[in-house]
């Protein structure tokens, strides 16, 4: 992969014109290999201003407010067109930005893809309700759009995550700021043009790039902004919730992660063990969902965590163009220093590195942020590395006794996103299902993701639901409408 620093900053899109601010702009740096891509522009108090401006004035409109909702599906569809044919120049700019291995980004693309062509077809076909009446009169239940939606993104996954918030707030009525991570910013903005290209109105769809601390927070500080999506970190999440609770506005906040996967001694452990290494090594463990906490069973405990180690010790990390490589660079060289301090505290407090726990040692990645796919023993639930969220290459492995000692141990944690169980027994599944204080739940497989299943977390793992139909009515509010039938109101 070659890069090559761009003499003037990558633009932002407000309002159908791409605007740079030479002034102040930060690096995009590509992780597997350390050089900088380009330069990104920032924008300031003034552009965000300018932005939601221009989003609810185009919000507003007849042209937008009024639009029909099959027309407003075409352009949904064109949009998810768009996506297809460039999405091998978009899987390039998140490969770029975020070290993802090639197949992973083209996969995603396709997945952005489908993601607008669902919302499109839920916003053609989801209608309202007619409520039972009370009375003489009609009572129904409509939709309303908020008006401007502020959608944060995160660097893990860019192109799943901007279509998961901009398709369904687009659907439901909106105008949208866009503001993704600086780590990744321009998957966002090639978005913006192909939005445009498609045909959406100016100022429906708006991007800006810069900060979190700054940009960031001035867009969900902004008056004009009526509900904010956002997902990444639960202390990230918990400003922003903090910020809509003093302006009274809505939030969805889909955040961290520290997923218990579980496996019972009568389970298929080769298939176990296969799923066991996507959940948690797919994307180099930059995921919300990664399975991180390994539960297992006593009896079968050493034979699994055998399987385990052989298979993490021949994953192929590597350069992320490389036909083979299974697993690339952390995202950033910030990101790889946080990993490898959890892992020192992990040995710190006795736990046993039993593959991995260091950076690869061939030539062509000693520029990138890399790290091995590790596997942790011998620690307790208690530990640092098990009870934290570490968002990279780490499986922290515990065992258990029985069914009541498992669901004591995986509910023991401030997060509640995800989880997943292996057992033959269909009654077993379904209780420790049940049991689990997760917002998902995989059952013999993992990390098996639909457009069309609600998505989101409990406890400090968010609030509200993305993705299916649930996903539209997340960026609606609802209104009663009373109609009196007594033809004597009518004189």
């Amino acid at each position: 992969m070659s890069s090559q620093l761009a003499a003037t900053p990558k633009a932002f899109l407000i309002n159908g014109e791409w605007i740079t601010n030479p002034g102040d702009s930060f690096d995009s740096v590509n992780p597997a290999t350390g050089e900088v891509n380009y330069l990104v522009s920032c924008a300031n108090r003034e552009h965000v201003n300018a932005a939601v401006t221009s989003a609810a004035t185009a919000a507003a409109r007849s042209e937008w407010r009024d639009m029909l909702p099959h027309v407003r599906a075409l352009l949904l569809n064109k949009i998810a067109a768009g996506i297809a044919a460039r999405a091998d120049e978009l899987a390039r700019l998140q490969m770029l930005e975020n070290g993802k291995v090639w197949s992973e980004c083209k996969a995603q693309a396709a997945s952005a893809a489908a993601t607008f062509r669902y919302f499109a077809a839920a916003c053609e076909t989801l209608g309202a309700e007619v409520t039972p009446s009370r009375g003489n009169y009609l009572s129904m239940t409509a939709y309303e759009p908020y008006g401007v939606v502020a959608a944060i993104t995160p660097w893990n996954s860019p192109l799943t995550m901007e279509a998961q918030k901009v398709a369904p707030a687009l659907a439901a009525g909106n105008a949208v700021v866009l503001k993704p991570s600086e780590v990744t910013p321009s998957a966002a903005l090639l978005l913006g043009e192909i939005a445009l290209e498609a045909g959406l109105p100016s100022g429906i769809l708006n991007v800006v790039t810069g900060l979190g601390a700054t940009t960031g927070k001035w867009l969900v500080e902004h008056p004009g902004v009526r509900m904010v999506s956002f997902t990444g970190g639960t202390s990230t999440g918990r400003t922003i919730g903090m910020i809509a609770a003093e302006r009274l506005i809505p939030v969805a906040l889909e955040l961290g992660g520290k997923s218990p996967h579980i496996v019972f001694d009568d389970a298929n452990l080769e298939a176990a063990a296969e799923n066991i290494m996507g959940g948690i090594f797919e994307g180099s463990g930059q995921s919300c969902v990664a399975g991180s906490r390994l539960f297992v069973q006593r009896g079968v405990y050493d034979k699994l965590v055998a399987l385990l180690v052989d298979r993490a010790s021949r994953i192929r990390v590597g350069l992320p163009d490389v036909e083979g490589s299974e697993m690339g660079p952390l995202a950033s060289f910030a990101q790889r220093k946080r990993v490898e301090h959890y892992v020192e505290s992990a040995r710190a407090e006795g736990g046993q590195i039993l593959v991995g726990g260091k950076r690869p040692v061939a030539p062509e990645l000693q520029n990138g942020a890399y790290y091995l796919p590790t596997i942790i023993g011998g620690l307790s639930n208690k530990a640092t590395c098990v009870r934290e969220e570490i968002f990279g290459p780490v499986l922290c492995v515990l065992p258990f006794d029985d069914e009541s000692d498992l669901i004591a141990q995986a509910n023991d944690s401030v997060y509640g996103l995800a989880g997943g169980v292996w057992t033959a027994n269909y009654q077993k599944a379904w209780r420790v299902a049940r049991a689990l204080q997760t917002g998902l739940v995989w059952i013999n497989t993992y990390k098996q993701l639909s457009i069309s299943t609600p998505f989101g977390g409990f406890k400090e793992s968010g609030i509200g639901r993305e993705k299916g139909l649930s996903g539209v009515r997340l960026y609606q509010q609802s209104k009663g409408i009373y109609w009196s039938m007594d033809a004597n109101n009518l004189a």
